[in-house]
């Protein structure tokens, strides 16, 4: 396969228009590293296997480790409730502040509004203020009750961990991980990053109007690195290293309500798949124009991580992952989810309203018969994103549905679904999102 992927990582990214990528995996205990394209469309600067990406949100799995390390120290268990380590901790519900825990932060279930991104200074105190400004965060969900991406829960994580240690998140990260695994390319700040080649993130084939995310979100987001470095934070998840008990992270904690994007559960950090038999553990990341993925199958042992810096990237990510473990483990990736062959007839007159919560509002209308959604960003993000994307809802059955906006290579899965209390929810991208009108 080290041969074949010398040629299909080029093929790959001009087919998927992604200006440059980087793929590392580990295969029977040996590392093999490729690099294809460009870092950055306007300076022409070749991508090289040792330059770093921003790996966004496969952080949360090193913030989620981290905090494994303080609990098999005994410092705080799953359970301890977040008020118990910040006793000025606030969100807006003043129940949720008092019971929300650790495992509803690094599970994704606290239901706590996640996608505050926030610029509160390049200070040593960023995520000190951050979570101060979480005082008026809303509930996207009872707590507990299902599972939502959440950003602002593993940069309250993040500073749960710099109350304990007493030192920026950054430091214990440094102190607990990388140097511990020798890890040469691995950085938080972009001061420490534009030491090393570093990609540059593209949207519509241009460089990104701004490198990086504000500093506040660095325990959800912010760690740059290798893909060689990464593989080896994974590969101590398998072998040992970092934790005592590494599969404790692995323990389903809640069905993800839309299994078809990501993966069917959350564990601790991690998300839990199964592909042919085999356990799959993963996380993936995106930034502003960069994006990239991670796999571990514990059972053969095989690792595999690939960046890219922009364009149908995600698509990119999972045609290389196919091939790859077609090659290396005769395992078949599941093919992402689309209409049926016979199309269905679906009422979905009922799903017709507004959805909302922080960051997005998804708004389902009927046109001719068929259910459109119309995807628009709200927030502190929004003026990186163009006009509001809308697309047909394709059904599948009674409640998942197809989204494929144009020129998007392939569809993304919607879910609707109820609360246990007959609260209406669609759940896209990771995140159940209410209905509000």
């Amino acid at each position: 396969m080290a041969g074949a992927m010398d040629r299909r990582l080029p093929e790959l990214i001009a087919e998927y228009e992604v200006p440059g990528s980087a793929l590392a995996y580990l295969h029977r205990g040996e590392l093999h590293e490729f690099a294809a394209g460009t870092l950055n469309a306007a300076t022409g600067v070749e991508a090289t296997a040792d330059a770093l990406y921003q790996i966004g949100s496969i952080t949360k799995v090193w913030t989620a480790t981290l905090l494994m390390q303080q609990i098999e120290k005994g410092r705080l268990t799953l359970d301890t409730p977040v008020a118990e380590v910040l006793p000025e901790f606030r969100v807006a519900d003043p129940e949720v502040t008092k019971t929300v825990t650790i495992r509803h932060l690094l599970s994704h279930t606290s239901g706590i509004d996640g996608d505050l991104f926030l610029e509160t200074g390049r200070g040593d105190d960023c995520v000190e203020k951050y979570v101060a400004a979480c005082a008026d965060l809303a509930q996207n969900h009872p707590l507990g009750v299902t599972q939502s991406y959440c950003n602002s829960g593993f940069i309250i994580a993040g500073r749960v961990l710099e109350r304990l240690a007493g030192k920026r998140w950054d430091d214990v990260l440094r102190e607990g991980i990388v140097e511990p695994l020798g890890l040469t390319h691995t950085w938080t700040l972009p001061e420490d990053v534009l030491r090393f080649r570093a990609a540059m993130g593209h949207i519509e084939g241009a460089p990104a109007p701004q490198w990086g995310l504000m500093r506040s979100a660095g325990p959800a987001g912010l760690i740059c690195a290798r893909p060689a470095d990464v593989v080896a934070f994974a590969r101590a998840h398998l072998e040992g290293g970092l934790l005592d008990d590494p599969r404790a992270m692995w323990e389903p904690q809640i069905d993800i309500p839309n299994p078809y994007t990501l993966g069917r559960q959350w564990g601790i950090g991690w998300i839990l798949d199964e592909w042919d038999g085999h356990r799959v553990i993963s996380h993936g990341g995106n930034t502003i124009g960069q994006h990239a993925m991670l796999w571990a199958v514990p059972d053969t042992g095989t690792i595999a991580c690939v960046t890219a810096n922009g364009g149908h990237s995600g698509a990119f990510t999972r045609a290389v992952a196919t091939e790859l473990f077609a090659e290396l483990d005769a395992i078949t990736v599941p093919a992402p989810l689309g209409p049926p062959e016979t199309p269905v007839e679906v009422d979905a007159s009922r799903y017709a309203g507004v959805y909302e919560r922080a960051g997005a509002r998804l708004t389902v209308s009927l046109r001719d018969g068929r259910a459109w959604l119309r995807h628009e960003a709200t927030g502190e993000l929004a003026a990186l994103h163009e006009e509001p994307v809308e697309a047909a809802l394709e059904p599948v059955d009674d409640v998942t549905f197809i989204w494929r906006p144009d020129g998007e290579p392939q569809g993304t899965a919607v879910v609707f679904y109820e609360l246990s209390d007959g609260s209406p929810y669609v759940h896209l991208g990771a995140r159940a999102t209410p209905k509000t009108a």
